[in-house]
């Protein structure tokens, strides 16, 4: 692979379709919904199929933007990827010779920077883009960087891509990340299980989706595990072999179902929900008072009535698995202008992550933002239809929630980035008894 070849490549990025959601507010949710695999999980899974060139079956793989992203990404490096049917992919990667991932893949989803370590570690050589995504504050893929050239990887960085080479393989090493990161975890263990030698990674995260792929990767005949909560181990393998896998359930779309029936004081039972993913996220709101039973594959939820006040402030920290997930923040957020007195929000991860909150003011939230990591949230407010704009995923799903809570008509400005991370989630919410529709943008009157 050359420089050449490499600015040959010609940047034609697909339109983005301008598409609202419209929702109209006020009707409490009701009935059953089935929670989709996990995004984290199964980008990362579809990356780690690329270590063998023997085939890999994935059930329960959400049909999102971003999984549509990474198999379009993996097509064009040459790998086949077969969709037999829904929520089922196999991934077949024999000899790939276009081991570049390309600013158009990187812009659209930072997960795309995951191809690092397999694509390293089983062809010695690729060319990435430095990744994109969410803007929800800086998140530097140095970590991951740093971990492959502490496996004896050779990387440069040009004209906006990293150029990876390993000499022979890899070897294994003792990789100690400066604080825990778990893109970063899962690079540095993807690319271990082909180096030569023993690799011990600390600190290792510890959300679930890391032991997802974790199991993955044992079925494909890697020597990896978690010898201690903190701490992963691989002993490299010369090759790997082919495996079936189904993707765990995605807890952050749990928890998104989980805020919607409360802040619409409805009766929602989850079907395939990790109760015991929750943890942190389920206190949180039994100190509200909001009232969630598990069971062994389900959530129930009973809210309260909408604008009674029953549900009381509490002050939310966001923090690394076990703690509460940043992406459970802004859905919890909504819900706290529910709560009776005033909440306080310390988001730890990302520096930019509270700036949503300026729209949820628009609607009638009494927010203030302190600075970048910490804001107030006076409850309860009665919110009111509007038009907002979705900035982020996780921001755009819980305007949806706010949306539902509010009284009148809300148009959502900027749908495309609710479909990355949720599989159908203006379906989901219809059959709840939502009134919702997602529209072109320019067919919809704008609120006033």
């Amino acid at each position: 692979m050359t420089d050449a070849r490499l600015f040959h490549w010609e940047y034609n990025p697909p339109p983005i379709a301008h598409e609202v959601f419209r929702v109209e507010g006020g009707t409490p949710l009701r009935g059953e919904v089935t929670i989709s695999g996990a995004k984290n999980a199964a980008l990362k899974l579809l990356a780690a199929a690329t270590l063998t060139g023997e085939r890999c079956r994935f059930m329960n793989v959400p049909e999102i933007e971003d999984v549509r992203v990474m198999v379009e990404t993996l097509r064009d490096l040459g790998v086949v990827v077969d969709h037999p049917a829904p929520n089922v992919y196999e991934v077949a990667s024999g000899d790939v010779d276009w081991l570049f991932v390309p600013l158009e893949a990187a812009a659209k989803m930072r997960a795309s920077f995951i191809l690092l370590g397999p694509l390293l570690a089983r062809f010695g050589q690729v060319i990435m883009s430095n990744p994109g995504g969410d803007r929800i504050g800086r998140r530097p893929v140095n970590l991951h960087v740093d971990a492959m050239r502490a496996l004896g990887a050779e990387i440069d960085y040009r004209n906006g891509y990293y150029f990876a080479k390993a000499p022979g393989r890899l070897r294994g090493a003792e990789i100690r990340f400066p604080n825990v990161t778990v893109m970063g975890t899962e690079n540095a263990m993807l690319a271990a299980t082909l180096a030569d030698g023993h690799t011990v990674i600390r600190p290792a995260a510890l959300e679930p989706e890391v032991d997802d792929l974790i199991a993955m990767l044992q079925k494909m005949g890697a020597e990896v595990e978690r010898t201690y909560p903190d701490t992963i181990e691989v002993r490299g393998r010369r090759r790997l072999r082919g495996a079936n896998h189904s993707v765990i359930p995605d807890r952050i779309e749990a928890g998104t179902f989980v805020i919607a029936a409360a802040v619409s004081g409805g009766d929602v039972t989850l079907r395939g929900a990790p109760c015991d993913h929750l943890g942190a996220f389920l206190e949180v709101l039994a100190n509200m008072g909001v009232q969630v039973a598990c069971g062994a594959n389900s959530i129930e939820v009973h809210g309260a009535p909408r604008g009674s006040g029953a549900y009381r402030a509490c002050d939310v920290e966001t923090a690394p698995y076990p703690g509460l997930a940043t992406d459970l923040q802004p859905p919890t957020s909504v819900l706290l202008t529910q709560a009776t007195g005033t909440s306080r929000l310390y988001e730890t991860i990302f520096e930019d992550r509270l700036e949503w909150l300026g729209e949820l003011a628009r609607m009638g939230a009494s927010v203030e933002i302190i600075d970048e990591h910490h804001a107030t949230i006076v409850g309860p407010s009665r919110l009111r239809g509007t038009a907002v704009e979705i900035g982020d995923l996780r921001a755009g799903a819980s305007l949806i929630l706010a949306a539902l809570a509010a009284d009148g008509i809300t148009t959502i400005r900027g749908a495309h980035h609710v479909h990355r991370g949720y599989e159908n989630i203006e379906g989901k919410f219809i059959g709840l008894g939502a009134r919702i529709e997602r529209l072109a943008e320019g067919t919809v009157a704008t609120p006033a």
